[in-house]
């Protein structure tokens, strides 16, 4: 068993030393796993810090919009439906725009995306998410998959390289809330398996309402893509500290197959209408906006109320112009409500001032569903809290509330009228354009983005600016999206709405996408029925 010559000692000693050599292994194994897994956990936290700082400081640090040239004037269209121009001016807007035959929502959203990478100077290898957000599908099956096509086209024949192949194409959907869901997806990304590239976010939409309904002069049409990265040079998006809500809502807007039940068109396209009770949309949106800001705020230290002043400045979905200060006043009044003796004190001083009763109306606020788990059709919600809005409307607490928090930006947004998942990123456009064509120092800023989707869900974001933010607000093209438009008649209007562009006049494209042809082949050899064929435009 032993080598020839060992002596009988060494042979006496030698299991000995054996078990000594083995249980040393046996540590120097324990010890080498012990050094593994302190390497894992290490691993494991720098991986945790690294997504905690780029979910802290990812953000959006480029904005682009695209706007289709025909546009209705609401001082006309009043003319036209003998409404009250000063009361379309007050509530709506002053203007929207609308598609041409020609165009669609992918062409809206590539051609955001397409100027997002030529203002931004974007290298097409680092995009590793391309989102759409949109409600206006037209395809069951491909999304933001057609948007990178047709980007593609237009980088190769530019000289440039394609998105990258393992880019990510999800298409979001939940009304008017889509985009804000691939923003915060897009975040998410970054700060995982995504940390180190970029991702682009593109809201693109058509609002279209049947003639005479009260949606009518709320209109719209066009698009806005987002650069988002993990050191933001726009806005950091708080996901942290951000709120959430849902809640199904059945006979709220909404846009069922249905409805696809129509005549042909002359236009070849197929007019999205939805289904929707006016009064009723308005008590949802408050409420789902109100959940979601309750939400927010209980993550806060101290007094919600306080956030109400303490935010720099606020940025709400806006279907049409006074529908975001409704949203915010009451987002007040129910956190006045919820605060206790102080703020319900403040509450029955204003309901005294208004002539109203303040136990109905603090009921009223204090109650979770404003249905009481019924749908209620097309009833107020808020009966008691839309006459003291009316009150307050004509006092300093609208001032402050409203003139304070929710001016920058909205001057311009009156023209672009309602575009569902693209009017909150044009409205955050909208005022970082104003902030820098002004000279206004906002770095720093605490900024709120409250969006809204029908159905109902909502979601409440903190913003901050971040430091460098004027060189990229800079590079906005929010006046040039807005630039020659094509003002249309009434009979113009009238064709274009349904689907007879026969006097429409040219639309002239330049460095942007457009349908060249809908496919009709229907077997037995190929099938391309239906589908949108695309074609970039060369600058003119």
């Amino acid at each position: 068993m032993y080598p020839q010559g060992c002596s009988d000692r060494f042979v006496k000693i030698l299991p000995a030393f054996e078990h000594r050599i083995h249980g040393f292994g046996r540590w120097l194994r324990q010890l080498r796993l012990a050094k593994i897994t302190a390497l894992r956990s290490f691993s494991r936290y720098r991986h945790l810090y690294t997504s905690k700082r780029a979910l802290l400081s990812s953000g959006i640090s480029g904005l682009s919009l695209y706007l289709p040239p025909h546009r209705v004037q609401l001082e006309d269209w009043s003319g036209w439906n003998d409404q009250a121009w000063s009361k379309t001016r007050a509530v709506v807007g002053r203007s929207f725009r609308m598609r041409s035959p020609e165009q669609s929502v992918y062409t809206f959203a590539a051609n955001a995306v397409w100027r997002l990478i030529q203002d931004y100077d974007i290298d097409p290898a680092q995009v590793g998410f391309l989102a759409l957000g949109t409600e206006s599908s037209s395809d069951n099956s491909a999304g933001a998959v057609i948007v990178k096509g047709m980007i593609n086209d237009a980088l190769v024949a530019n000289g440039q390289s394609p998105l990258a192949r393992d880019c990510e194409v999800p298409e979001f959907k939940h009304a008017c809330l889509g985009g804000v869901y691939a923003l915060k997806a897009a975040v998410r990304y970054l700060a995982g398996d995504g940390a180190g590239r970029q991702a682009i976010v593109v809201s693109a939409d058509v609002a279209e309402y049947a003639l005479g309904s009260t949606g009518e002069p709320t209109q719209g049409a066009g698009a806005v893509a987002m650069l988002v990265n993990g050191n933001a040079d726009l806005l950091e998006v708080d996901l942290a500290l951000a709120g959430s809500d849902s809640q199904y809502r059945t006979s709220d807007f909404r846009k069922p197959f249905s409805r696809f039940r129509q005549p042909a068109r002359e236009d070849g396209q197929l007019q999205d209408l939805p289904v929707f009770n006016g009064r009723y949309s308005t008590t949802c949106y408050i409420d789902a906006t109100r959940h979601a800001m309750t939400a927010m705020l209980d993550k806060r230290p101290g007094r919600g109320v306080d956030y109400f002043t303490e935010v720099d400045a606020v940025f709400i979905h806006r279907p049409y112009h006074r529908m975001p200060a409704t949203g915010w006043v009451m987002s007040y009044l129910f956190t006045l409500a919820a605060d206790g003796p102080a703020g319900q004190a403040q509450l029955r001083a204003y309901s005294d001032a208004a002539g109203l009763d303040g136990d109905l109306l603090l009921a009223e606020l204090l109650a979770d569903d404003p249905f009481d788990g019924e749908e209620i059709g097309d009833g107020d919600g808020y009966p008691w809290s839309r006459q003291l809005r009316g009150h307050l409307l004509r006092s300093d607490v609208w001032k402050n509330l409203i003139d304070a928090k929710l001016w920058l930006g909205a001057e311009a947004m009156q023209d672009l009228g309602n575009l569902y998942t693209a009017a909150l990123p044009a409205w955050l456009a909208a005022g970082l354009a104003q902030a820098h064509k002004d000279g206004l120092e906002i770095a720093g800023q605490e900024w709120l983005a409250l969006g809204y989707g029908s159905g109902d869900a909502a979601e409440a974001i903190p913003l901050r600016v971040a430091a460098g933010w004027k060189q990229a607000a800079a590079k906005i093209n929010f006046d040039a999206a807005l630039r020659d438009p094509i003002d249309l008649t009434e009979a113009q209007y009238l064709a274009l709405h349904e689907g007879h562009p026969t006097d429409l006049p040219p639309l002239v494209p330049s460095d942007e996408f457009v349908i060249d042809h809908v496919g009709t082949r229907n077997g037995p050899d190929f099938y391309d029925l239906g589908i949108e064929y695309y074609r970039h435009v060369r600058p003119a």
